[in-house]
């Protein structure tokens, strides 16, 4: 039987997971909304008081291992956010400019509505229609006023939008 069908050892702890590399290009600021400090700060709290305690309780083996090198691999990078994260409130005076922190609603040509939330990087949640400030769709927004059209080349090809609503508040 070939050695390459056969588990050398199942109790071989995890490889150390490599850190992820910034998603901020070089000398880029790390902007973040009020709401994303929140949830970082709270996340972090919960994986120190709460996950790391029963990781720690947990029966010794290399599952529990792997699971508490991630948990601390997600500490550090929490940390390093937070240290370096610039929050930006939502601008003061008339909401009709898409700028950091926004939500805005956009048309598409063939009348679609689609809501974009520009937020930072490490706030990002594409399933939750927030994209980083430094993506393509934010970039493109940033600077629109309400009515204003904007091109933007989707994956499927280019599109016009037209910004319907702008709007900042505590989701942003």
């Amino acid at each position: 039987m070939s050695r390459a069908f056969v588990r050398e050892s199942d109790d071989r702890p995890e490889l150390p997971i490599a850190r992820q590399a910034s998603a901020l290009p070089p000398g880029a600021k790390n902007y973040i909304t009020p709401g994303g400090l929140e949830r970082l700060r709270a996340e972090l709290a919960r994986l120190i008081e709460t996950e790391r305690p029963a990781l720690t309780a947990a029966p010794d083996g290399p599952e529990t291992k792997g699971h508490l090198l991630k948990l601390n691999t997600r500490i550090e990078q929490i940390g390093e956010t937070l240290q370096s994260a610039e929050v930006v409130s939502p601008p003061d005076g008339p909401h009709d400019t898409v700028r950091f922190g926004a939500t805005v609603n956009v048309r598409d040509r063939a009348g679609d509505d689609w809501t974009y939330r520009i937020v930072g990087v490490d706030e990002a949640e594409f399933d939750e229609d927030a994209v980083s400030w430094i993506s393509p769709i934010a970039r493109a927004l940033i600077g629109a006023k309400i009515g204003e059209r904007v091109r933007f080349k989707f994956p499927s090809g280019e599109d016009e939008l037209t910004i319907v609503a702008i709007h900042y508040g505590s989701s942003a």
